[in-house]
């Protein structure tokens, strides 16, 4: 196996690892460590399943602020499927990765954030879709630049 190879399994390893490490402080409520895996500037935008953007959080602070306004105390359980990994140079990753998500709302608790008027909140969500995501890598470490989220099924129960 020549070096060349041997650099994009290990690119392709970290980027895995990184995902991993997403996935588990989004189930463990770690906000501030789940936004710490974004460059100061990065962004999240999840769309919903007509493909629209639902918003776009920018910035560590309003990633971590927002979501947990919206998941609250809420039981999280994300999973990573399938994944394709695209080196686009040595410090540049775009990513693809197939998730399923589960959020369950405690009988006595609602999100942090208040729904809108007129609107329901959920009990439960069940979601399938992908995290589209830009990786760059700063001062030797791997981070996210920019996720976004497509929905191909959402089930919610209320």
């Amino acid at each position: 196996m020549n070096t060349k190879t041997l650099k994009e399994l290990k690119t392709k390893d970290d980027i895995r690892d990184l995902m991993a490490r997403y996935v588990r402080h989004a189930d463990n409520k770690e906000w501030e460590k789940l936004a710490g895996l974004f460059v100061p500037d990065g962004t999240f935008t999840p769309l919903n399943v007509e493909g629209l953007p639902i918003l776009t959080m920018v910035g560590r602070d309003q990633i971590f602020q927002t979501i947990w306004e919206s998941v609250g105390n809420a039981t999280a359980i994300h999973h990573l499927f399938s994944y394709e990994v695209d080196i686009q140079s040595d410090d540049h990753v775009n990513g693809v990765f197939a998730m399923e998500d589960y959020l369950i709302r405690p009988e006595d608790q609602q999100a942090h954030e208040k729904p809108d008027a007129g609107e329901q909140q959920f009990k439960s969500m069940h979601g399938f879709g992908h995290y589209h995501v830009e990786f760059i890598k700063v001062d030797g470490e791997w981070s996210i630049a920019g996720l976004v989220q497509t929905r191909i099924k959402l089930d919610f129960t209320y």
